[in-house]
């Protein structure tokens, strides 16, 4: 054992010279503080902090974005687009995104991993099913493309007159679809946009989850097998529970997408869709900064943004807690 080193007190006590030596700051000390603390905290003070304090100050000028003059209006800008229709449908639009959206995605890939994993024979040792890596690389494929060509694929895929889908369907017999416009009726232009960005993500998240399961023992599942725990009791009542922090990161992250979804909307509906059926927050900011020249405007609405953004990470964190995410241990 290594012995340590005392040195008297005025008192007459004795404190260890190793505890001593552990208040100074060293050489090593200062330097660790300053790359892996210093460094990352600078940067992230100059790339996203003053940028955000920037847009909440333009957020209180009629700032035009093209020109030096800012006159300082207060709240006048957010005083604006409460009180916009538009802006409002936009976002009530993200709220159901926001909503729906990971909703959908996350149970759809659970319920793929859980197949993958866990789904398989109940006879011998759990499995998923067979050829889990082929579906895994299939599944996932989409997510490798870029969410612009997704949006410009579906399109053209949704097409009223050309478009694959009512090609198929009508060749099945449907003849109602022979021009049915997917994304220009109000009724299918949010669900059809939703099952794209679903498409694009489930595949990803399945493989986050696979990996989440994948390192729960099995041991677990063995036993939950032995006491007569079929498939749908065991992915709800013991791969859900064990996994929870993996899916709270998920839904944190699905649901920062649904509040923006700017690529997918622009791509499928330019304009906002019927009646403004689609039209999300980001596509209302960037139409009022570029085409009617209104940054100020604009920023106010990208602070509301950024505010209903962390406002539903809030949500789902708090959400969590009260579910009894942190008592749950493997």
């Amino acid at each position: 054992m290594t012995a340590t080193v005392t040195q008297p007190l005025p008192g007459g006590d004795t404190v260890p010279a190793r505890r001593r030596r552990a208040g100074r700051w060293t050489f090593d000390k200062i330097s660790f503080m300053v790359v892996f603390l210093g460094l990352p905290l600078a940067i992230y003070i100059v790339l996203v902090v003053s940028p955000f304090a920037q847009a909440v100050y333009y957020s209180m000028t009629d700032w035009t974005g093209f020109s030096p003059q800012q006159n300082f209006v207060g709240l006048r800008n957010f005083q604006r687009i409460f009180t916009d229709d538009i802006f409002m449908k936009s976002l009530r639009n993200n709220v159901v995104l926001a909503v729906v959206l990971p909703v959908v995605t996350l149970v759809l890939s659970f319920a793929l991993a859980s197949l993958l994993t866990v789904g398989g024979t109940m006879k011998g040792q759990t499995r998923g099913l067979r050829g889990s890596g082929f579906y895994r690389t299939v599944s996932f494929f989409p997510y490798v493309i870029p969410a612009i060509v997704i949006g410009i694929m579906w399109s053209q895929i949704y097409d009223p007159s050309n478009g694959l889908l009512n090609g198929i369907l009508t060749g099945l017999g449907f003849d109602v679809f022979a021009s049915f416009p997917w994304l220009g009726d109000e009724r299918t232009a949010m669900a059809a946009t939703i099952f794209v960005i679903v498409w694009s993500m489930v595949g990803f998240y399945m493989v986050l989850f696979v990996a989440a399961i994948k390192d729960v023992p099995a041991e677990i599942f063995e036993a939950a097998r032995i006491d007569g725990a079929g498939r749908f009791r065991v992915a709800t009542s013991i791969t859900l529970p064990l996994i929870r922090d993996n899916v709270q990161t998920a839904y944190i992250y699905l649901g920062i997408l649904a509040l923006d979804a700017f690529v997918y909307m622009a791509a499928l509906n330019p304009g906002g869709g019927p009646n403004n059926s689609t039209l999300v927050m980001a596509q209302q900011l960037f139409t009022t900064a570029f085409t009617k020249g209104q940054f100020g405007l604009a920023c106010a609405m990208g602070v509301v943004l950024a505010a209903v953004t962390l406002l539903f990470s809030a949500l789902v964190f708090a959400v969590n807690r009260l579910l009894g995410g942190k008592e749950v241990t493997r």
